[in-house]
Order: C-alpha cells, then structure tokens, then sequence
C-alpha cells in the first residue's frame, strides 16, 4: 500500500484492490482500518482555538520545556472517531466467552453496576467526615461480614485494592507476627510449582528467600517433600488452592498442620475461590491468610487497570497484625480504626496498605452480587463454574493432550497441552487461530509444570450453547494443528493486526512515534 493520505487513509490502487480482494480504504465492510493518532491529526493544528497565553516569568526553575510536545492536534469528531474505531478492536465479556485460565473473566452484572452509581456511594469523597458516611461505612462492614463468613475466617482487611497487593498484604502480616515473637530467622518461603506467578515475586518483594516444592505427577503439592523441607529458618508456604493446574488440593489440611507444628503460618491465594465459594471454607483448611479479588468471585469489573479490590481475611492468628484502617460498628455508629489499640485487635498491626480505606465502587458491586445470589446462589457458583471447565475438558480430550485428566475431575479450569502436536506446530498456532475464530486465546504456556499449556477458564456465567460453540472452534483448530495445516501457521488472517515477530517486538520494541522520514533516516 501507499503511504497514508492526510485524511489517514491508506489507498491502494484499483487494480491492486481487485486482484487482491483489498479495498481502498483498508476497511472491512465494518471492520475499520485505524491508523495511529499521529497518522491522524498534525502537529502543526488544534482542534480548539486558544488565545494567546499572557507572557509572564516562568515559574519552572529552569524546567520549562526546550521543544513542542508533539500531540496531534484533531477535531472532536476525529477524536471521538478514532477511539471508538479502536474500542471496536477490543475483546471483551459483552462480545462472548472469555477462556482465559485463572482469571474467572465472568460477565458483571448490571445490578451491580446500577447500585455503584447510586450517588450516596458513586459521589463520597474520602475525606468526608465519618458522620456523613455512615451508609458507605456500612457497606463495608456488611461485606466484610459476608467474606469472613464464607471463608471461615476470624477478620478481613478490607484496604488491599488486587491479587498481588492483598498477597502483600498476608505475607506482611506474616513478617510482623513473626517478628513479635522474636523470629526474625525465618526468611525461607516455601511456594509449590503449581501456585500462581505472582507468589514468588510477592514473596521477594516482602524480603524473603523462595524455594520451590515439587508438584506430584497428579498435578498437586507433594506432601512428603513439603514436610522435609520444613524447619526453624521456614516462614510459611505460599499455596494456591484450587490450583493453576485447575486442582482441587486434598492435603491441604495436612499441609497447614505440618507447617503450624514447625512454626509456619500458610498463605492461600485466593484469586481461584470462584471455584469453592459456598462450598469450602478456607478458614477449616488451616489456612492463616488469603486475598480474595473480588473482581474474580464476586464479579466486580477485570482489567483496564484498575480500580481493583483485594480484600485479605486473616485467622485469629495474624489477626493483631493485619493492617489499618478497618471499620468497626459501635453501638449504632459506624467508625473508621486508624490507630492500633492496646490489648485489642490489630494491637500489633504492621501499618497502612492505602491511604483510605479502599475501594467503595467495588465494595457496593460484590454486595450486590452476593446478597443477590445468596447462600444458594454461590454454592451454585461454584457448582456451575466446575460443571462447565470438566464439560470443556472432557469434549476436547480425544484431540489435545489432557495432561490431569485421569486424576479425575478438574475444578474451575481445564488444562490441555501441545503434546502429539505435529513437528512446527506448538500451543500459539491455536491459540493464534482462536482469534481467527472470534476467540481471546486462553492462558498459554501457564502453569510450567506443563509443556506448552494451555488453560482454559469458562465461568459459570456461560451457557452449554456458548460452551458447545467454543467447543466446536477449539476442535476446529485443534484439527487443522495436529493435521499440520499450513495456513496456521500465519493465523490470524481476519485480525485487525497479522502475527507479530514476537521475539523481535520483545528485544526491540517501538515505545515511541517517529515520523516516516525520521524512521527512514534512523535506520
């Protein structure tokens, strides 16, 4: 093609267009061709007009900028154009099934929406005073109710706002518990090779030293090396459950009382209880500390960045440790804790995660979802989120390795692998042919334990029909892989973008816009 135009077309010739099925614009029929805004609008023109600004003395000392900023300047309809054309690029839970494994990406629903935007809870600010929040603070209080309660656990820190946050959250609590009784030794942090990625690196971050423990040809934590690894320099284990292998973890219970008799304290991670809500609680499971995301369970907003909710419950061990604030109910009056109390809980608190005291919107959407469901609800929850990943993972067995599935059923998620693949073909040709077929791949080469795996997630908030359809293209492509179809291999064919150089796009990557002469010229 052509250069682009200053209407940010990229014209091809007819003849070129009719040879090639290509059209002139780069369109197809609703599938808009979108340049980059720099391709778009020029440096030279605004959309608005301002008047000159006043000369005055600068008051930057010396920080003034040397040289034009560079932004595009565009109309509003240009504006307004060009990211609605590039929001319609986007997947999302509103188009379909999203298969990503360990994210439970299921649909919000609206309810939930409806009452976020109600403005006692939509418009507070967290500087109001206590007395003209007491509805809010009650929100709060209501849920963290409900969250202990479904988890068995003594307290809840309701400030942590994601997965990985709240996983800082526990294992400070850890650290602080452990220093009140004089045990500064113990800096080891025992985390199996089935937990989820972030565990490690929390662990790390928190000061401690990361061993790994072997997982069982089963695909669970093995006991016996857990056990033998145990001693006086050991803090805990790091344990997801259900797994990122998509398994239930029958040793829990035996793995929490062996770390309890050797000193430890057990962190759970928490982001997979989609899977167990109302039907285990952790809390019987020896667990000391798990973060919740309520962006998983309780379905409140995923992705975007943010705002997220990670909210920790804590045993009655870790709870004098676990951080402020944390709204208390006296008398009738609701009140935000912000300093320790002597003799009482959190006496030995290891300080703020947040400035505040969390994040309201998604406080008053895992409510709703919860007190909307309730007890029996949940339990279905769980139920139907196992139900639809063992239909997943018993129609796809006969055509992709199931490296788990004689251990018998699966939880929340199905794992598959690229082994029997023919010779050149591997998991991302799949899941590359996925997108052809109107899919967000699912997780790939996540766990490790498992050669080039494949993991899927469907939720229970997903039909048989809308399984039965995915189902079908999986297969599909499953086929055209293990029969080394060629044209896989550049999949995908109807994507806005082609396949990228991956290993190039991660050594050299582009991060900023550079005019063609300058990139030419660069070279």
């Amino acid at each position: 093609m052509s250069s682009i135009n200053q209407s940010g077309w990229r014209p091809t010739t007819p003849e070129k267009g009719e040879s090639q099925g290509e059209t002139f614009t780069g369109n197809r029929a609703l599938m808009l061709e979108e340049p980059l805004i720099f391709e778009i609008g020029s440096t030279e023109t605004t959309g608005v007009d301002f008047a000159e600004a006043p000369a005055g003395k600068s008051r930057l000392g010396g920080l003034e900028r040397s040289k034009t900023i560079g932004l595009p300047g565009l109309s509003e309809p240009e504006a307004v154009r060009h990211y609605t054309r590039l929001s319609r690029q986007n997947y999302a839970i509103d188009l379909g099934l999203f298969p990503l494994g360990s994210c439970t990406m299921k649909h919000n629903p609206r309810l939930n929406e409806r009452m976020a935007r109600l403005p006692g809870f939509a418009d507070i600010h967290p500087l109001q005073p206590v007395d003209t929040v007491q509805g809010a603070f009650e929100v709060i209080h209501q849920l963290a109710h409900w969250l202990v309660t479904l988890t068995g656990m003594h307290s809840v820190a309701m400030s942590p706002k994601a997965g990985a946050h709240g996983e800082l959250c526990g294992i400070l609590a850890i650290r602080a518990a452990l220093d009140a009784r004089g045990q500064q030794a113990r800096k080891v942090l025992l985390v199996p090779e089935s937990a989820h990625g972030t565990n490690p690196a929390t662990a790390a971050f928190a000061g401690f030293t990361v061993e790994d423990i072997p997982a069982t040809e089963e695909g669970r934590v093995n006991l016996d090396a857990l056990k033998a690894r145990l001693g006086d320099d050991v803090a805990g284990v790091m344990i997801t459950n259900p797994n990122t292998c998509g398994l239930f973890e029958p040793d829990l219970k035996a793995i929490s009382d062996a770390v309890h008799a050797a000193g430890g304290f057990v962190y759970c991670d928490g982001a997979n209880f989609n899977a167990i809500v109302g039907r285990v609680r952790p809390g019987d499971l020896g667990v000391d500390a798990m973060h919740i995301n309520l962006h998983k369970t309780f379905s409140t907003p995923h992705g975007g960045g943010g705002p997220g909710s990670g909210p920790v419950v804590f045993s009655e061990a870790l709870t004098p440790y676990a951080p402020l604030p944390f709204v208390e109910k006296q008398g009738e009056h609701f009140a935000l804790v912000e300093e320790e109390t002597a003799g009482e809980h959190h006496a030995g608190s290891f300080g703020r995660m947040v400035a505040f005291h969390g994040q309201m919107g998604m406080f008053t959407r895992a409510l709703t979802y919860i007190l909307s469901h309730g007890a029996d609800g949940l339990r279905q929850v769980a139920e139907d989120s196992v139900l639809n990943a063992n239909y997943v993972l018993r129609s796809m067995e006969d055509v992709l390795d199931a490296p788990f599935a004689k251990s018998g059923p699966c939880m929340h998620e199905a794992i598959f692998s690229d082994k029997g693949l023919p010779e050149g073909f591997s998991t991302i040709d799949i899941a590359k042919g996925l997108i052809d077929e109107g899919y967000h791949p699912m997780t790939v080469y996540f766990p490790l334990v498992v050669h080039g795996a494949m993991l899927v997630e469907p939720t229970e908030t997903e039909s048989k029909a809308t399984l039965d359809q995915f189902i079908g293209a999986f297969r599909s492509v499953a086929a055209r892989a293990k029969n080394g179809e060629p044209a896989l291999k550049s999949a995908p064919h109807f994507a806005p973008r082609r396949r990228l150089d991956e290993t190039l796009a991660a050594r050299k990557p582009v991060l900023a816009y550079k005019e063609p002469a300058q990139a030419e010229a660069a070279e």
